[in-house]
Protein backbone atom coordinates (compact mmCIF):
# COMPACT_ATOMS: atom_id res chain seq x y z
CA UNK A 1 0.00 0.00 0.00
CA UNK A 2 1.58 3.31 -1.05
CA UNK A 3 2.38 5.41 1.47
CA UNK A 4 -0.23 8.61 1.81
CA UNK A 5 0.80 11.88 0.70
CA UNK A 6 0.44 14.90 2.94
CA UNK A 7 -2.57 17.12 1.49
CA UNK A 8 -2.34 20.99 1.29
CA UNK A 9 -2.15 22.79 4.58
CA UNK A 10 -0.54 19.94 6.13
CA UNK A 11 2.45 19.96 8.54
CA UNK A 12 5.29 21.33 6.12
CA UNK A 13 3.03 23.81 4.28
CA UNK A 14 2.25 25.07 8.34
CA UNK A 15 5.90 25.08 9.43
CA UNK A 16 7.06 27.19 6.21
CA UNK A 17 4.39 29.70 7.20
CA UNK A 18 5.63 30.03 10.99
CA UNK A 19 9.12 30.37 9.60
CA UNK A 20 7.77 32.93 7.47
CA UNK A 21 6.33 35.14 10.14
CA UNK A 22 8.09 38.17 11.20
CA UNK A 23 8.89 37.78 15.05
CA UNK A 24 7.52 41.42 17.18
CA UNK A 25 9.87 43.39 18.57
CA UNK A 26 9.29 44.91 21.77
CA UNK A 27 10.21 48.65 22.57
CA UNK A 28 12.85 49.84 24.82
CA UNK A 29 10.17 51.34 27.18
CA UNK A 30 8.23 47.97 27.55
CA UNK A 31 11.69 46.12 27.94
CA UNK A 32 12.26 48.57 30.60
CA UNK A 33 8.79 48.14 32.56
CA UNK A 34 9.13 44.04 32.26
CA UNK A 35 12.53 43.68 33.87
CA UNK A 36 11.23 46.48 36.36
CA UNK A 37 8.19 44.18 37.14
CA UNK A 38 10.41 40.95 37.40
CA UNK A 39 12.92 42.73 39.88
CA UNK A 40 10.04 43.85 42.39
CA UNK A 41 8.30 40.12 42.17
CA UNK A 42 11.87 39.00 42.70
CA UNK A 43 11.87 40.94 46.28
CA UNK A 44 8.65 41.68 47.25
CA UNK A 45 8.56 38.50 49.82
CA UNK A 46 10.89 40.10 52.43
CA UNK A 47 10.26 43.91 51.56
CA UNK A 48 10.37 45.47 54.66
CA UNK A 49 12.05 42.67 56.74
CA UNK A 50 15.31 44.20 58.66
CA UNK A 51 18.87 42.49 57.75
CA UNK A 52 19.51 39.79 60.73
CA UNK A 53 22.66 41.14 62.66
CA UNK A 54 25.37 38.98 62.77
CA UNK A 55 25.76 38.53 67.17
CA UNK A 56 29.73 38.01 66.66
CA UNK A 57 30.24 41.26 64.75
CA UNK A 58 27.82 42.51 67.68
CA UNK A 59 30.28 41.86 70.10
CA UNK A 60 33.59 42.86 68.25
CA UNK A 61 32.00 46.08 67.49
CA UNK A 62 30.82 46.91 71.05
CA UNK A 63 34.61 45.33 72.78
CA UNK A 64 36.14 47.97 70.45
CA UNK A 65 33.80 50.83 71.68
CA UNK A 66 34.40 50.25 74.94
CA UNK A 67 38.30 49.51 75.25
CA UNK A 68 38.49 52.57 73.12
CA UNK A 69 36.60 54.87 75.45
CA UNK A 70 37.30 53.41 78.95
CA UNK A 71 41.03 51.91 79.05
CA UNK A 72 41.98 54.29 80.82
CA UNK A 73 39.56 53.95 83.70
CA UNK A 74 39.79 49.87 83.59
CA UNK A 75 41.94 50.37 86.98
CA UNK A 76 39.56 52.47 88.63
CA UNK A 77 38.26 50.68 91.99
CA UNK A 78 34.69 50.35 92.45
CA UNK A 79 32.80 50.12 95.93
CA UNK A 80 31.78 47.19 97.20
CA UNK A 81 27.87 46.64 96.54
CA UNK A 82 25.66 47.30 99.51
CA UNK A 83 28.50 50.20 100.93
CA UNK A 84 27.68 53.96 101.58
CA UNK A 85 29.80 56.69 100.50
CA UNK A 86 31.03 59.60 101.85
CA UNK A 87 29.70 62.85 100.76
CA UNK A 88 31.99 65.57 101.56
CA UNK A 89 30.07 68.57 103.30
CA UNK A 90 31.06 72.30 103.04
CA UNK A 91 33.07 72.39 105.98
CA UNK A 92 35.30 69.82 104.44
CA UNK A 93 34.45 66.65 106.61
CA UNK A 94 32.73 63.28 105.31
CA UNK A 95 28.95 63.34 105.61
CA UNK A 96 26.62 60.58 105.66
CA UNK A 97 24.88 59.75 102.17
CA UNK A 98 21.47 60.76 102.50
CA UNK A 99 18.72 57.93 102.14
CA UNK A 100 15.92 58.12 99.52
CA UNK A 101 12.20 58.45 101.55
CA UNK A 102 10.99 56.91 98.42
CA UNK A 103 12.63 53.71 97.61
CA UNK A 104 14.97 51.60 100.08
CA UNK A 105 17.41 48.70 98.68
CA UNK A 106 17.81 45.89 100.12
CA UNK A 107 21.78 44.74 101.17
CA UNK A 108 22.85 43.04 98.99
CA UNK A 109 25.52 40.30 100.53
CA UNK A 110 29.35 40.51 100.20
CA UNK A 111 29.82 37.23 98.95
CA UNK A 112 27.13 37.01 96.31
CA UNK A 113 27.74 37.90 92.29
CA UNK A 114 26.14 40.29 90.87
CA UNK A 115 24.86 38.50 87.26
CA UNK A 116 24.73 41.45 84.39
CA UNK A 117 21.28 41.22 83.04
CA UNK A 118 22.04 42.60 79.53
CA UNK A 119 23.98 41.47 76.63
CA UNK A 120 26.21 44.43 76.59
CA UNK A 121 26.66 44.27 80.29
CA UNK A 122 27.88 40.31 79.81
CA UNK A 123 30.39 41.36 77.13
CA UNK A 124 32.07 44.38 79.69
CA UNK A 125 32.29 41.77 82.49
CA UNK A 126 33.77 39.27 80.06
CA UNK A 127 37.19 41.86 79.02
CA UNK A 128 40.28 41.11 80.41
CA UNK A 129 41.42 42.96 82.99
CA UNK A 130 44.22 45.27 82.91
CA UNK A 131 46.86 45.53 85.29
CA UNK A 132 47.44 48.95 87.73
CA UNK A 133 50.74 49.87 85.79
CA UNK A 134 49.29 49.44 82.31
CA UNK A 135 46.35 51.38 83.10
CA UNK A 136 48.68 54.32 84.42
CA UNK A 137 50.70 54.55 81.58
CA UNK A 138 47.96 54.82 79.21
CA UNK A 139 46.11 57.54 81.05
CA UNK A 140 50.12 59.31 80.18
CA UNK A 141 49.26 58.87 77.07
CA UNK A 142 45.93 60.22 76.58
CA UNK A 143 47.06 63.41 78.15
CA UNK A 144 50.06 64.04 76.12
CA UNK A 145 49.79 65.21 72.68
CA UNK A 146 52.70 64.80 71.16
CA UNK A 147 55.70 62.59 73.06
CA UNK A 148 59.07 63.22 71.83
CA UNK A 149 60.96 60.06 71.74
CA UNK A 150 64.03 58.60 70.05
CA UNK A 151 64.21 59.14 66.24
CA UNK A 152 61.15 61.20 66.28
CA UNK A 153 58.05 62.53 67.38
CA UNK A 154 54.89 60.34 68.13
CA UNK A 155 51.56 60.51 68.81
CA UNK A 156 48.51 58.45 70.75
CA UNK A 157 46.22 56.93 68.81
CA UNK A 158 42.55 56.10 69.78
CA UNK A 159 42.99 52.52 70.94
CA UNK A 160 46.32 53.45 73.05
CA UNK A 161 48.90 52.55 70.80
CA UNK A 162 51.44 55.16 69.26
CA UNK A 163 52.15 56.37 65.48
CA UNK A 164 54.78 58.60 63.85
CA UNK A 165 54.00 62.21 64.28
CA UNK A 166 53.32 63.83 60.27
CA UNK A 167 52.78 67.42 60.04
CA UNK A 168 50.82 69.44 58.14
CA UNK A 169 52.89 70.46 55.65
CA UNK A 170 53.87 66.81 54.97
CA UNK A 171 50.61 65.99 53.38
CA UNK A 172 50.36 69.47 51.42
CA UNK A 173 50.88 69.28 47.85
CA UNK A 174 54.21 71.05 46.85
CA UNK A 175 55.39 72.30 43.33
CA UNK A 176 59.00 70.17 42.17
CA UNK A 177 62.35 71.64 44.09
CA UNK A 178 63.89 71.35 41.20
CA UNK A 179 63.01 73.08 37.64
CA UNK A 180 63.64 70.59 34.43
CA UNK A 181 66.57 72.02 32.83
CA UNK A 182 65.98 72.71 29.22
CA UNK A 183 66.58 70.90 26.23
CA UNK A 184 69.33 72.96 23.74
CA UNK A 185 67.55 74.42 20.73
CA UNK A 186 69.50 76.17 17.53
CA UNK A 187 68.43 79.22 17.06
CA UNK A 188 65.46 80.40 14.15
CA UNK A 189 66.81 82.87 11.22
CA UNK A 190 64.70 84.55 8.52
CA UNK A 191 65.59 83.20 5.29
CA UNK A 192 62.77 84.41 2.91
CA UNK A 193 60.46 87.58 3.03
CA UNK A 194 57.47 87.07 0.92
CA UNK A 195 55.57 90.42 -0.43
CA UNK A 196 52.21 90.05 -2.56
CA UNK A 197 49.36 91.29 -0.41
CA UNK A 198 48.40 94.87 -0.06
CA UNK A 199 47.32 95.03 3.81
CA UNK A 200 48.16 93.59 7.38
CA UNK A 201 48.27 89.84 6.62
CA UNK A 202 45.62 88.04 9.65
CA UNK A 203 45.69 84.45 8.53
CA UNK A 204 48.15 81.61 7.58
CA UNK A 205 47.42 77.89 7.30
CA UNK A 206 49.72 74.79 5.61
CA UNK A 207 48.34 72.52 3.03
CA UNK A 208 48.98 68.69 4.49
CA UNK A 209 50.83 67.43 1.61
CA UNK A 210 53.28 70.12 2.61
CA UNK A 211 52.82 71.35 -1.09
CA UNK A 212 51.52 74.75 -0.91
CA UNK A 213 49.69 77.11 1.96
CA UNK A 214 47.21 79.87 2.19
CA UNK A 215 47.42 83.48 3.67
CA UNK A 216 44.15 86.14 4.23
CA UNK A 217 45.27 89.28 4.54
CA UNK A 218 43.37 92.50 5.17
CA UNK A 219 42.98 93.53 1.57
CA UNK A 220 40.20 90.93 1.69
CA UNK A 221 41.96 88.58 -0.51
CA UNK A 222 42.98 84.65 -0.12
CA UNK A 223 46.63 84.05 -1.54
CA UNK A 224 48.04 80.51 -2.25
CA UNK A 225 51.92 80.46 -2.15
CA UNK A 226 54.59 77.50 -3.13
CA UNK A 227 56.05 76.52 -0.03
CA UNK A 228 59.40 75.42 -1.52
CA UNK A 229 59.73 78.77 -3.63
CA UNK A 230 57.79 81.16 -2.17
CA UNK A 231 56.00 82.16 -5.22
CA UNK A 232 52.63 82.92 -5.40
CA UNK A 233 50.16 80.38 -7.22
CA UNK A 234 46.36 81.81 -6.76
CA UNK A 235 44.36 84.48 -5.81
CA UNK A 236 40.50 83.97 -4.62
CA UNK A 237 38.39 87.25 -4.29
CA UNK A 238 35.25 87.02 -2.80
CA UNK A 239 35.23 88.07 1.07
CA UNK A 240 34.11 92.31 1.55
CA UNK A 241 36.48 92.31 4.74
CA UNK A 242 39.76 91.05 6.47
CA UNK A 243 40.22 87.64 5.81
CA UNK A 244 41.08 86.52 9.79
CA UNK A 245 40.65 82.61 9.66
CA UNK A 246 41.80 79.75 7.77
CA UNK A 247 41.76 76.17 7.29
CA UNK A 248 42.55 73.31 4.92
CA UNK A 249 40.84 70.26 5.38
CA UNK A 250 43.03 67.21 5.26
CA UNK A 251 40.53 64.74 4.16
CA UNK A 252 38.37 66.94 1.70
CA UNK A 253 39.74 69.53 -1.04
CA UNK A 254 38.34 72.02 0.56
CA UNK A 255 39.46 75.26 2.63
CA UNK A 256 37.31 77.58 4.88
CA UNK A 257 37.78 80.97 5.29
CA UNK A 258 36.17 83.36 8.06
CA UNK A 259 36.25 87.02 8.19
CA UNK A 260 35.46 89.93 9.51
CA UNK A 261 32.14 90.15 6.91
CA UNK A 262 30.41 87.62 9.23
CA UNK A 263 30.75 85.21 6.12
CA UNK A 264 32.24 81.66 6.45
CA UNK A 265 32.93 80.35 3.24
CA UNK A 266 33.95 76.95 1.84
CA UNK A 267 36.01 76.54 -0.95
CA UNK A 268 36.16 74.05 -3.82
CA UNK A 269 40.31 73.36 -4.13
CA UNK A 270 40.04 71.72 -7.37
CA UNK A 271 37.22 74.83 -9.38
CA UNK A 272 38.72 77.74 -6.88
CA UNK A 273 35.10 78.72 -6.12
CA UNK A 274 32.78 79.05 -3.01
CA UNK A 275 30.42 76.12 -3.08
CA UNK A 276 29.17 76.62 0.10
CA UNK A 277 28.38 79.92 2.91
CA UNK A 278 27.72 79.71 6.26
CA UNK A 279 25.65 82.14 7.50
CA UNK A 280 24.39 82.72 11.44
CA UNK A 281 27.43 85.32 13.41
CA UNK A 282 25.99 88.47 14.08
CA UNK A 283 29.41 90.26 13.94
CA UNK A 284 33.27 89.41 12.39
CA UNK A 285 34.66 86.20 12.60
CA UNK A 286 37.87 85.75 14.65
CA UNK A 287 39.10 82.15 14.62
CA UNK A 288 38.28 79.05 13.03
CA UNK A 289 38.80 75.35 13.22
CA UNK A 290 38.30 72.16 11.52
CA UNK A 291 37.69 69.17 13.37
CA UNK A 292 40.47 66.42 12.72
CA UNK A 293 37.82 62.67 12.63
CA UNK A 294 34.15 64.72 11.70
CA UNK A 295 32.84 66.60 8.84
CA UNK A 296 32.34 69.39 11.04
CA UNK A 297 33.78 72.94 11.47
CA UNK A 298 34.10 75.56 14.70
CA UNK A 299 34.00 79.12 14.28
CA UNK A 300 34.03 82.08 17.01
CA UNK A 301 33.80 85.84 16.82
CA UNK A 302 33.09 89.22 17.89
CA UNK A 303 29.29 88.48 19.25
CA UNK A 304 31.02 85.83 22.02
CA UNK A 305 29.91 83.00 20.58
CA UNK A 306 31.40 79.43 19.45
CA UNK A 307 29.63 78.08 16.10
CA UNK A 308 29.40 74.33 15.04
CA UNK A 309 28.48 73.66 11.52
CA UNK A 310 28.04 70.80 9.61
CA UNK A 311 30.32 71.30 6.59
CA UNK A 312 28.01 69.00 4.32
CA UNK A 313 25.14 70.95 5.09
CA UNK A 314 25.48 73.85 6.26
CA UNK A 315 23.55 73.33 9.30
CA UNK A 316 24.58 75.15 12.32
CA UNK A 317 24.65 72.19 14.70
CA UNK A 318 25.37 73.86 18.46
CA UNK A 319 26.22 77.60 19.51
CA UNK A 320 28.15 77.51 22.44
CA UNK A 321 27.37 80.24 24.36
CA UNK A 322 28.82 80.84 27.65
CA UNK A 323 31.53 83.82 27.16
CA UNK A 324 31.49 87.43 27.86
CA UNK A 325 33.59 88.62 25.17
CA UNK A 326 35.15 87.62 21.53
CA UNK A 327 36.29 84.17 21.03
CA UNK A 328 39.51 84.62 19.24
CA UNK A 329 41.31 81.41 19.65
CA UNK A 330 39.71 78.05 19.04
CA UNK A 331 41.19 74.31 19.62
CA UNK A 332 39.84 71.24 18.08
CA UNK A 333 40.77 67.78 18.52
CA UNK A 334 39.49 64.02 18.34
CA UNK A 335 39.06 63.45 22.14
CA UNK A 336 37.39 64.44 24.62
CA UNK A 337 37.10 67.94 25.11
CA UNK A 338 37.17 68.35 21.65
CA UNK A 339 36.92 71.86 21.51
CA UNK A 340 38.32 74.86 23.64
CA UNK A 341 37.60 78.08 23.28
CA UNK A 342 40.07 81.03 24.53
CA UNK A 343 38.67 84.31 24.89
CA UNK A 344 39.14 88.65 25.02
CA UNK A 345 36.78 87.84 28.87
CA UNK A 346 39.97 85.70 30.03
CA UNK A 347 39.05 82.69 30.55
CA UNK A 348 39.51 79.37 28.53
CA UNK A 349 36.37 76.50 27.85
CA UNK A 350 36.31 73.19 27.04
CA UNK A 351 33.39 71.95 25.49
CA UNK A 352 31.58 69.08 25.60
CA UNK A 353 30.51 68.71 21.76
CA UNK A 354 27.72 65.63 22.40
CA UNK A 355 25.92 67.95 24.31
CA UNK A 356 26.89 71.12 23.46
CA UNK A 357 27.86 72.28 27.01
CA UNK A 358 30.52 73.50 28.49
CA UNK A 359 32.89 71.21 30.44
CA UNK A 360 34.85 73.03 32.62
CA UNK A 361 36.26 76.71 32.79
CA UNK A 362 39.70 78.28 33.00
CA UNK A 363 40.28 81.49 34.78
CA UNK A 364 43.88 81.23 35.30
CA UNK A 365 44.97 84.26 33.02
CA UNK A 366 44.30 87.87 33.84
CA UNK A 367 44.45 89.08 30.58
CA UNK A 368 42.52 88.36 26.77
CA UNK A 369 43.90 85.01 25.43
CA UNK A 370 44.32 85.91 21.75
CA UNK A 371 46.22 82.49 21.04
CA UNK A 372 46.29 78.72 21.97
CA UNK A 373 48.46 76.16 20.37
CA UNK A 374 48.05 72.11 21.41
CA UNK A 375 50.93 70.11 21.30
CA UNK A 376 51.49 67.66 18.17
CA UNK A 377 52.15 64.63 20.49
CA UNK A 378 51.24 65.19 24.05
CA UNK A 379 48.28 65.28 25.46
CA UNK A 380 48.51 69.05 26.44
CA UNK A 381 48.35 72.42 25.11
CA UNK A 382 49.07 76.38 25.76
CA UNK A 383 47.69 79.59 26.03
CA UNK A 384 49.12 83.23 25.44
CA UNK A 385 48.04 86.49 26.76
CA UNK A 386 49.73 89.91 27.91
CA UNK A 387 50.42 88.46 31.22
CA UNK A 388 52.21 85.16 30.34
CA UNK A 389 52.26 82.12 28.06
CA UNK A 390 50.78 79.28 30.69
CA UNK A 391 50.33 75.20 30.00
CA UNK A 392 47.88 72.93 30.78
CA UNK A 393 47.26 69.50 30.74
CA UNK A 394 44.20 67.30 29.35
CA UNK A 395 41.92 66.37 29.41
CA UNK A 396 40.76 68.19 32.95
CA UNK A 397 42.97 71.33 32.26
CA UNK A 398 45.25 71.27 35.08
CA UNK A 399 47.63 74.06 34.93
CA UNK A 400 50.75 72.61 35.04
CA UNK A 401 53.26 76.07 34.61
CA UNK A 402 54.26 79.16 33.37
CA UNK A 403 57.01 79.91 30.98
CA UNK A 404 60.46 81.91 32.66
CA UNK A 405 59.95 84.62 30.78
CA UNK A 406 57.30 86.80 30.79
CA UNK A 407 56.23 88.27 27.02
CA UNK A 408 55.94 91.58 28.18
CA UNK A 409 53.39 92.42 25.01
CA UNK A 410 50.44 90.81 23.43
CA UNK A 411 50.52 87.70 22.30
CA UNK A 412 48.75 87.14 18.80
CA UNK A 413 50.40 83.97 17.84
CA UNK A 414 51.33 80.68 18.98
CA UNK A 415 53.13 77.44 17.25
CA UNK A 416 54.82 74.31 18.86
CA UNK A 417 56.39 71.79 16.68
CA UNK A 418 57.10 67.59 17.49
CA UNK A 419 61.16 69.17 18.43
CA UNK A 420 59.30 70.61 21.52
CA UNK A 421 59.84 74.26 20.40
CA UNK A 422 56.90 77.15 20.92
CA UNK A 423 57.50 79.90 19.14
CA UNK A 424 55.18 83.05 20.24
CA UNK A 425 54.58 86.42 17.90
CA UNK A 426 53.86 89.34 19.47
CA UNK A 427 52.06 92.79 18.77
CA UNK A 428 55.02 94.60 18.82
CA UNK A 429 56.88 92.40 15.87
CA UNK A 430 58.73 90.39 19.02
CA UNK A 431 59.11 86.61 17.84
CA UNK A 432 60.36 84.12 20.83
CA UNK A 433 61.09 80.68 21.01
CA UNK A 434 60.54 78.69 24.11
CA UNK A 435 61.54 75.34 25.46
CA UNK A 436 58.45 73.45 25.38
CA UNK A 437 59.61 71.16 28.65
CA UNK A 438 60.91 73.91 30.81
CA UNK A 439 59.34 76.95 29.52
CA UNK A 440 62.43 78.06 29.34
CA UNK A 441 63.35 80.83 26.44
CA UNK A 442 66.30 80.44 24.41
CA UNK A 443 65.82 83.33 21.66
CA UNK A 444 64.56 86.58 21.92
CA UNK A 445 64.39 89.05 18.62
CA UNK A 446 62.79 91.78 16.64
CA UNK A 447 61.67 90.80 12.97
CA UNK A 448 62.63 93.40 10.61
CA UNK A 449 60.03 95.37 9.27
CA UNK A 450 60.05 95.21 5.28
CA UNK A 451 61.84 98.06 3.91
CA UNK A 452 59.53 100.81 2.73
CA UNK A 453 57.22 100.01 6.05
CA UNK A 454 57.02 101.82 9.29
CA UNK A 455 58.29 101.20 12.60
CA UNK A 456 54.67 101.19 13.98
CA UNK A 457 53.75 98.12 11.36
CA UNK A 458 55.66 95.97 12.94
CA UNK A 459 53.72 92.82 14.59
CA UNK A 460 52.73 89.41 14.19
CA UNK A 461 49.34 88.05 13.70
CA UNK A 462 49.72 84.66 12.74
CA UNK A 463 52.57 81.83 13.34
CA UNK A 464 52.44 78.56 11.44
CA UNK A 465 54.94 75.37 11.26
CA UNK A 466 55.53 73.26 8.15
CA UNK A 467 54.29 69.81 8.60
CA UNK A 468 57.82 69.02 8.47
CA UNK A 469 58.45 71.26 11.34
CA UNK A 470 61.44 72.14 9.98
CA UNK A 471 59.94 75.74 8.44
CA UNK A 472 58.25 78.91 10.51
CA UNK A 473 55.88 81.08 8.40
CA UNK A 474 54.88 84.50 10.25
CA UNK A 475 51.62 86.37 8.94
CA UNK A 476 52.78 90.10 9.64
CA UNK A 477 51.67 94.08 9.40
CA UNK A 478 54.03 95.24 7.02
CA UNK A 479 52.26 93.41 4.81
CA UNK A 480 54.61 90.49 4.12
CA UNK A 481 54.94 86.36 5.05
CA UNK A 482 58.66 85.64 6.52
CA UNK A 483 59.75 82.17 6.26
CA UNK A 484 62.10 80.87 9.01
CA UNK A 485 64.80 78.06 9.84
CA UNK A 486 67.11 76.90 11.77
CA UNK A 487 70.34 78.10 12.12
CA UNK A 488 72.50 75.18 10.54
CA UNK A 489 75.49 76.89 11.96
CA UNK A 490 74.50 77.25 15.52
CA UNK A 491 75.96 74.87 18.64
CA UNK A 492 76.04 74.88 22.13
CA UNK A 493 78.91 76.65 22.34
CA UNK A 494 78.05 79.16 20.57
CA UNK A 495 74.97 79.63 21.43
CA UNK A 496 74.72 78.14 25.32
CA UNK A 497 71.49 77.95 27.16
CA UNK A 498 70.88 80.81 29.38
CA UNK A 499 69.37 79.01 32.05
CA UNK A 500 68.40 79.79 35.85
CA UNK A 501 65.91 77.97 38.02
CA UNK A 502 62.85 80.22 39.20
CA UNK A 503 63.61 80.85 43.01
CA UNK A 504 59.95 81.76 43.38
CA UNK A 505 57.15 79.57 41.62
CA UNK A 506 54.06 80.69 40.57
CA UNK A 507 50.90 78.17 41.48
CA UNK A 508 49.26 80.35 39.03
Amino acid sequence: MAPAMPAEGGPSSSSAEVDDIPVEVKPLKALVILSQKRTRDMFTANHGQRIPTDETSEKIKIHTKIRDEYAALDAFNLPEPGAKLAVPSAAGGAAPAAADSTETEAPVPSGAKVESRSATAKIIDAMPKVSDGEAAAARQRAQAMVLHAGGGAVVPTAGGGQQAYVPSAAVARRMPSKWPRPAWHAPWKLYRVISGHLGWVRSIAFDHGNEWFVTGSADRTIKVWDTASGQLKLTLTGHIEQVTGLAVSARHPYMFSGSLDKEVKCWDLEYNKVIRQYHGHLSGIYSLALHPTLDVLVTGGRDSVARVWDMRTKVQVHCLSGHDETVASILTQGTDPQIITGSHDKTIKMWDLRKGKTMSTLTYHKKSIRAMAAHPQEYSFAAGSADNIKKYRLPQGEFLHNTLQEPRTIVNALAINEDNVMMTGGDNGSLWGYDWKSGNRFQAGISPVQPGSLESESGIFALAFDRSGSRLASAEADKSIKMWKEDENATPETHPINFRPPRDIKRF
